[in-house]
């Protein structure tokens, strides 16, 4: 397993986020690959992460999920992949201290690349649907909470996510009503639900 971090659209790079790419095995019988293993991600991420909770979801094409994150006391890191299909994943920098506070970056996510995202503790997540449908599954180190969930707006203009919609044919993404009425990160601020 390799990891790379990831940049923004200005080039600047953010602690946290990584690319995970999988050592992949392939033959004429078909491939296949580690992709998780406790060691190697810790130590790669130089942390000593737990994961608490497996999600799956399904996706139609130009549906867009989030931007989520959870709040403490029982925030929640996410390693993403996409098993099925394709979607472009974003990760926003929700740290006020940090020198990246509201930046994004963002990446394909494919059955064929079989990359994963590491999204950790401190950064809101989304993804658009690119392909006709997506099943996407990740770890999350926290368990669900209904209380501590928050959402950002997936269009704030203070984030400026430069989401594939065009590429896709769309010009709005299809929304689950709680996303689709999201504050933005600056109600978020004044309301002191970020880390």
């Amino acid at each position: 397993m390799k990891s790379t971090s990831l940049k923004t659209i200005s080039g600047n790079s953010i602690t946290g986020p990584l690319l995970l790419k999988p050592t992949i095995f392939e033959d004429n019988r078909g491939f296949f690959f580690e992709s998780w293993n406790y060691k190697k991600f810790n130590k790669i991420t130089n942390t000593e992460i737990n994961f608490y909770q497996d999600n799956h979801s399904n996706s139609t094409k130009g549906v867009l999920r989030g931007l989520h994150y959870q709040l403490h006391p029982e925030p929640q890191g996410k390693l993403v992949r996409c098993v099925s299909g394709e979607i472009f994943d974003v990760a926003v920098d929700i740290r006020q201290e940090s020198s990246t506070y509201g930046k994004w970056v963002g990446c394909y996510l494919s059955s064929e690349n079989k990359n994963q995202l590491w999204i950790p503790v401190g950064f809101a997540h989304g993804f658009l649907t690119i392909s006709e449908y997506a099943e996407v599954l990740y770890k999350a180190s926290g368990y669900w909470n209904n209380s501590l969930e928050r959402s950002i707006v997936w269009n704030d203009p203070k984030i400026q996510i430069e989401w594939p919609l065009e590429k896709i044919g769309l010009t709005l993404p299809l929304l689950a009503e709680k996303d689709a009425k999201a504050p933005q990160l600056i109600n978020l601020e004044e309301k002191k639900e970020l880390f």
